[in-house]
């Protein structure tokens, strides 16, 4: 029964609204570290009508140990295009977003930039260019320290 009433509702203003609600209860403080990330909800597809598992981007505050929000990918998508959805909705100034290596993009660092906050950007083995450059700048030319 709940479901047919969570089912007929505005996922996007019901989204919108909850965010709202949590806002209220969380008090976020400087250096609070957001961990964004997508999961796939198990049991949540539906084989018989063709329905695939719902996928979704959540934003937790680790120090509140509360989900700030979510927003579902589109089934014909990934979490990059979900990512900006829910940054828009979320209230980040002075604290720290994680994003795994998928969110290592420029629009998405710009999008948090954008909110006063700052980010940990995950990059792996596979984005060779990236990771060079990365090192490069964490190695010093004197005795070769890392700062």
């Amino acid at each position: 029964m709940l479901g047919k009433v969570f089912a007929s509702l505005d996922s996007a203003q019901f989204s919108k609204c909850f965010v709202s609600w949590v806002d209220s209860l969380a008090k976020m403080t400087a250096g609070e570290v957001i961990a964004i990330d997508g999961k796939t909800l198990c049991g949540s597809d539906d084989k018989t009508c063709g329905k695939s598992a719902l996928h979704v981007v959540s934003a937790f505050a680790s120090s509140n140990s509360l989900c700030l929000g979510q927003v579902a990918v589109d089934s014909k998508s990934n979490e990059i295009t979900a990512f900006p959805q829910l940054l828009y909705l979320l209230i980040l100034q002075g604290c720290i977003v994680t994003l795994d290596a998928i969110g290592f993009q420029k629009s998405i660092a710009q999008a948090i930039q954008d909110k006063k906050a700052d980010y940990v950007l995950k990059v792996k083995d596979n984005q060779k260019e990236h990771k060079g450059k990365i090192e490069k700048l964490f190695h010093s030319s004197d005795q070769g320290r890392v700062h």
